[in-house]
């Protein structure tokens, strides 16, 4: 027994003697679990609980200053660091959220900007711009803008992104509506004389199409008019990039450069940006203005449909209510010879006229009351 007590969980402690009922023969012991603390000690330590969190990875193209483009793949929290942008900002360009957030907008931050135009979304730096699913249809054209501009480029790297941005969203807009005006005035000529179902499909089609280029044009013209009103977003877009040069805070937000060389340079590049966006507001307005106006006329031409289409649909009802009163007569004639075709006698078979007494007074009964019945609708103006 000695040689299982050491093995065992138990520690055997002697009982006082006053315990015992009677004395015992030899004495008794209890069997008490060990402290707790060695139980503690003794149990293994369980791993710490560890939550991983997957880090998003973006498929961005990388294009510099000098026109160099490369394909490359960062993370979020390097994208953030690397531009300095918080979290909040950054879901206006997430690609993820395009069908969420897809309205037109131009975020000045610090250190970077952030464009969302539809299909074309970009942060752009002094330095470098990152543009997202650059494979779209938006931001190949702004490509093709962009790179030819960087080689004799006059305005900053970050002005020329703006600028390149602004010409290939308004060019696409201009060409959906010289693509859509001609087929419009075409579809205006035909109606509405010619009323087809084809026509008729072609016009809501282009009724359809320039609802949408409306809307786009609108929304991009409220985000050019947005910014203008803002000066300050303007000379923080002259700031980026610019060492020794604040905006001093207040109503005015006038720029302050530690060489006055400086600040004449930020305040000339102020009057350029403010004349670009000015130009592109012009050139968004006459296409928002434009669509507009072939909207209004598709409308119309619609209302003239529709007028057209009720007086056919009243010249038919008048036809089928002057069908319903000759059935009323005849209807009324039909009665009459019912009556006399009853195997009953009347006595009139037996005159020789009275078949064509009867026919004649049906005949001119019927019409007698159609002439009536017409006379007065056209008294009450029904037909």
């Amino acid at each position: 027994m000695a040689s299982l007590l050491p093995s065992s969980p138990f520690i055997l402690v002697p009982l006082p003697r006053f315990l015992y009922a009677s004395p015992p023969k030899s004495p008794t012991t209890l069997l008490l679990p060990p402290p707790r603390s060695n139980l503690v000690d003794s149990a293994p330590s369980a791993p710490p609980l560890s939550i991983g969190v997957r880090e998003q990875f973006y498929q961005v193209l990388e294009v510099l200053p000098d026109g160099a483009a490369s394909p490359k793949s960062v993370s979020r929290r390097q994208l953030l660091k690397s531009s300095g942008l918080r979290l909040r900002d950054l879901r206006s360009v997430d690609p993820s959220l395009f069908l969420i957030n897809s309205s037109p907008s131009l975020l000045v931050r610090d250190h970077a900007l952030l464009l969302n135009f539809g299909s074309l979304r970009a942060i752009a730096m002094p330095d470098r711009v990152f543009l997202f699913d650059h494979h779209r249809r938006g931001a190949s054209a702004f490509l093709r803008f962009l790179l030819p501009r960087l080689s004799g480029a006059a305005m900053p790297f970050e002005v020329e992104v703006i600028e390149a941005a602004l010409i290939s969203r308004i060019q696409r807009l201009e060409q959906c509506l010289l693509a859509v005006e001609p087929r419009v005035a075409e579809l205006l000529d035909l109606l509405p004389n010619r009323l087809t179902a084809d026509v008729l499909e072609e016009l809501r089609l282009s009724k359809q199409t320039l609802v949408e280029l409306g809307s786009r044009a609108g929304a991009l013209k409220q985000m050019l008019l947005d910014l203008l009103e803002d000066p300050q977003e303007i000379r923080r877009i002259c700031l980026m990039g610019r060492t020794g040069c604040v905006l001093r805070r207040g109503e005015e937000g006038r720029i302050e450069c530690e060489a006055a060389v400086e600040r004449q340079v930020a305040e000339e590049e102020e009057e350029e940006i403010e004349m670009l966006l000015e130009n592109y507001l012009q050139r968004c307005e006459s296409c928002h203005g434009q669509a507009e106006r072939l909207l209004d006329s598709a409308r119309e031409m619609e209302d003239s449909i529709a007028v057209n289409l009720s007086s056919r649909r009243l010249e038919v009802s008048r036809v089928e209510l002057l069908l319903q009163v000759g059935t009323f007569c005849v209807a009324v004639g039909a009665l009459v010879a019912g009556i006399f075709g009853m195997n009953l006698k009347s006595y009139l078979e037996e005159h020789v006229f009275a078949f064509w007494l009867t026919t004649a007074g049906i005949l001119v009964g019927a019409a007698a009351a159609f002439f009536i019945m017409y006379y007065y609708l056209r008294a009450r103006k029904i037909l």
